[in-house]
């Protein structure tokens, strides 16, 4: 008896051991809450039921990002009227600072070997940068001279461009410089420098700072020119500027001998609804009182269309077909508001289009080969390399 015992023991020990984990790492005793290993095995989910679940996460996944998506589309508008200032950074974007760790002090570093920096101050506590790019032919004699020389070859024979840049970057941007490469190439002497708030200048940007740096840079050369050709060319936001200047200097019955207006709108609402910024919000319902109404809030107008009615020197248009900052529309209709002019009655205005197929965009107008001779048959004088 003690013998079958031992053996019906042993037979139990063994059937338990073989019924343990393979690494015999946990031995479950059988009994009647513990299920046979085929049930075990069934009762598992199959591989392939989590599928769904797993896609029901993904699709929850996506719901919420569109949802914050649509509550920070919704918000921005709202931000924006709550906070004007915002809407005036975005117009001036002159915390935009290409190319990086440019030194202003040295122009040398941007290939201008003819350039001198210097500083002025059209207000108490307020100076600004200022470049003078001297004619090419000058680049020899230039080497090494001081602030007095660079002053007394204004009076020499060649004539002289004013350069008001756009919003963002500084007076050392790369399309822009190499405009003041091209200008020089053809002996003008290039005057540039950076609104306030822009670059290494002091203040804040505004509409009425921008004219008022910009009319006292101009009287600063005029009076050191007398009745030598003072031309004034802008660019982008730096067009509005210009109307703004000319249509001063028309005022006091002092105006440039000619304007030049490069990639120009009308006005900065016209301007700001056709930016590509505002393409997702510009069949917004409201979207002139979230957006347009806020930069007129900040006091921004920069209305070119008003302002050629008040000018009266010769203006050229250039405008590239494929600019998509200033939408090629807005050049076209601002030169059909000055061929009506009556103030420019009388007086040569000019749009010259440049073909998309040039692919000269925004900023690239320099390169065109034939910009030397639309400013020698416009401007009508000779430049002095010919």
């Amino acid at each position: 008896m003690r013998k079958r015992n031992n053996s019906l023991t042993s037979d139990h020990d063994s059937a338990t051991l073989l019924d343990c984990d393979p690494d015999l790492k946990f031995c479950p005793k059988r009994g009647a809450g513990v299920p046979e290993p085929a049930a075990r095995s069934a009762s598992l989910p199959h591989p392939r039921m989590g599928r769904p679940f797993r896609r029901l996460g993904l699709v929850g996944r996506l719901k919420r990002i569109l949802f914050w998506l649509l509550a920070v589309y919704i918000f921005i508008p709202f931000i924006i009227r709550l906070c004007p200032s915002i809407q005036a950074k975005l117009v001036f974007l002159n915390f935009v600072r290409m190319p990086y760790f440019l030194d202003l002090k040295r122009p040398l570093d941007q290939g201008l070997n003819h350039t001198y920096n210097f500083y002025l101050e059209p207000e108490a506590g307020i100076k600004i940068g200022v470049w003078h790019t001297v004619p090419a032919q000058m680049w020899q004699e230039a080497q090494g001279k001081d602030g007095d020389w660079y002053d007394a070859t204004l009076t020499s024979a060649h004539p002289v461009i004013l350069y008001l840049h756009g919003n963002a970057g500084t007076r050392g941007g790369d399309h822009r410089v190499q405009l003041y490469k091209v200008l020089s190439s053809l002996g003008y002497h290039v005057v540039t420098f950076d609104y306030r708030g822009w670059g290494d200048s002091d203040g804040s940007p505004s509409e009425g700072g921008m004219t008022s740096d910009a009319l006292f840079v101009y009287d600063w050369l005029k009076l050191r020119l007398g009745r030598k050709p003072l031309y004034v060319w802008g660019h982008s936001l730096g067009t509005g500027v210009a109307t703004n200047l000319v249509r001063r200097l028309c005022d006091r019955g002092t105006p440039p001998e000619a304007l030049i207006l490069e990639s120009p709108f009308t006005n900065i609402r016209d301007e700001a609804k056709s930016h590509p910024f505002s393409m997702v919000y510009r069949y917004l319902p409201g979207f002139d009182w979230f957006f347009l109404d806020t930069i007129t809030a900040n006091n921004i107008h920069f209305a070119s269309d008003e302002n050629v009615n008040h000018i009266s020197c010769p203006v050229l248009i250039l405008h590239a077909e494929d600019d998509a900052v200033v939408p090629f529309h807005l050049g076209e209709k601002l030169y059909n508001v000055a061929s009506q002019s009556k103030s420019l009655s009388g007086q040569k205005v000019q749009f010259v289009p440049f073909p998309s197929s040039l692919a000269y965009r925004h900023k690239f107008i320099y390169r065109s080969p034939e910009l030397p001779n639309i400013l020698r048959d416009f401007l009508g004088t000779a430049h002095p390399r010919a």
